[in-house]
């Protein structure tokens, strides 16, 4: 019997040994560098730490691709021409790019893909100037729905846009961005809060939220501050430089290399100077801020310059390609250069009835605009939620979505999203022909549920739209993550859809 037991125990260790090793030859030991996409990202968000800054990191890349810049103010018409490329700006936060298609009529369809450039943050007040304890403070705003508590204790800066008064009184926009951690937001020490163990951490956005940019005996100069007027009296008669901490204002005007009173007003987000990075042991992952929505607002710019790279491509495309980027989507878009205004509706109305290639007169109808959105399609590109490892019980249990597994198709039955099952199966098609993975993302029936600029849209303009985003964790954080697969995939998908759209919509109806 002891005999027996030996020999089963050995059989055991052997086994469980033999399992060991065979498990452990599963396991991939080669490190890849990132995706040179995901790298590329790295640098756009990088340079965009404001809606104003991605604005512009999307103009120099469509300029460098060959698109003409025009503006909404002029005149279309003898500017335009089939397989031209443009883009317009508008408040210089919101930018629309378009490729007029070889074949196009006016009262063709669009094939549209929307973002946003905007990001939960931290934004400086119009007047911010505080003073408390010996620290000087900058008083700021929130901006959209922010996990505030992950600003704390970050090295954090700003970056935006000022109005300068030039030399020769000129009124310019300028960008404006300090490249170092001028400011922080230091956290209440556990030892002087010891419910912080019990309760977790609580604060209060107005008073605990207020960062620190100096301390008083550093900033003395010889003179007194000048105090400000009583909150009971106008502030607005006051001159900008004292409404801010004058150390604040002279780096601002350092960086523009203006006077100080140059500068008439601005526009500033905080930032965590921290730069975005490729992480993971496998370089599969993106940390970085802003993800929500810089990762689709690039990869569709992407998508349509790559798109237009084999010139027979947009020749045979009796469509226009167009991408637009909004700005204020994190607080509702009603702005007038949010998805609430009139820009889209404007630049396809503009679109359908303009004259192209030096046309004497439009060739079109005065019912092209009408005609031309039943055929045009948007992908509502927004960030989705991947399936948390600590909190699986958050997501569906058949809708969990995975890094590195595909774009998500977003689906909400009350229209939060604005997907249905025609849109979804055109998305598939174009998807399955250039062998793009999709999955699918479906809100718990006891967990509230988001929106994007997608449902507004397609209310708006009776246009076929899917939500669309890759996935990601810790949406609205200061800083989050992302796959670095799934970032080819998603300009694939993009590319894929403006290329093949046409050929997909001559298969479906649906009146």
């Amino acid at each position: 019997m002891v005999m027996v037991c030996r020999l089963l125990l050995t059989g055991r260790i052997i086994a469980r040994r033999s399992f060991s090793t065979s498990r452990a030859s599963l396991w991939n030991t080669e490190i890849r560098p990132a995706p040179v996409e995901a790298q590329d990202f790295l640098t756009f968000v990088n340079q965009a730490q404001s809606p104003f800054h991605a604005t512009e990191q999307a103009v120099l890349r469509l300029r460098k691709a060959g698109f003409q810049e025009i503006k909404e103010k002029d005149n279309w018409n003898g500017t335009l021409k089939r397989n031209g490329k443009y883009f317009f700006t508008r408040n210089r936060s919101a930018v629309i790019a378009f490729a007029v298609g070889g074949k196009y009529k006016p009262g063709n369809g669009f094939s549209a893909v929307g973002a946003h450039t905007d990001s939960p943050c931290l934004k400086v007040k119009p007047v911010s100037k505080k003073e408390k304890l010996g620290y000087l403070q900058v008083g700021v705003q929130l901006y959209g729905g922010g996990l505030w508590h992950t600003w704390f204790d970050r090295d954090l800066s700003v970056a935006g846009r000022v109005v300068v008064r030039t030399e020769d009184g000129k009124l310019e926009n300028r960008l404006a961005r300090i490249d170092r951690p001028i400011l922080r937001i230091p956290t209440l020490a556990i030892h002087l809060d010891r419910s912080t163990s019990a309760d977790g951490f609580k604060f209060n956005n107005e008073t605990h939220l207020t960062p620190m940019l100096s301390t008083v005996t550093k900033s003395l100069t010889g003179e007194p501050a000048k105090p400000l007027k009583p909150d009971t009296e106008i502030n607005g008669d006051i001159p900008l430089a004292e409404k801010h901490q004058p150390i604040l204002m002279s780096l601002l005007a350092d960086e523009l290399k203006v006077k100080v009173d140059q500068i008439l007003d601005f526009e500033l987000c905080l930032y965590d100077t921290q730069p975005s990075a490729i992480g993971g042991a496998y370089n599969e992952f993106i940390f970085s801020g802003r993800l929500d929505n810089l990762m689709m607002s690039y990869c569709s710019i992407e998508a349509l310059i790559r798109s237009l790279k084999n010139a027979d491509s947009l020749a045979n495309d009796p469509n226009i390609r167009l991408v637009s980027l909004f700005d204020n989507e994190e607080v509702g878009s009603n702005t007038a250069h949010g998805a609430d205004s009139n820009l889209l509706p404007s630049t396809f109305e503009r679109l359908s009835l303009a004259t192209y290639d030096g046309e004497a007169q439009a060739s079109n109808t005065p019912t092209a605009y009408l005609e031309a959105l039943p055929k045009s399609y948007l992908i509502s590109a927004d960030m989705a939620h991947a399936v948390h490892p600590n909190y699986a019980e958050k997501h569906d249990d058949g809708h969990r979505p995975h890094m590195h597994k595909g774009v998500v198709v977003k689906i909400n039955a009350n229209q939060r999203y604005a997907t249905t099952a025609p849109t979804t199966v055109v998305l598939r098609e174009v998807a399955k022909k250039y062998n793009v993975p999709l999955q699918e993302f479906v809100v718990r029936n006891d967990s509230p549920c988001g929106s994007t600029i997608g449902p507004m849209l397609s209310a708006k303009l009776g246009l076929r739209t899917v939500d669309v985003g890759n996935p990601q964790l810790s949406m609205h954080s200061c800083r989050e993550v992302c796959g670095t697969e799934d970032v080819p995939l998603a300009i694939k998908l993009f590319e894929a859809f403006f290329e093949e759209f046409p050929s997909v919509d001559a298969r479906l109806t649906v009146d």
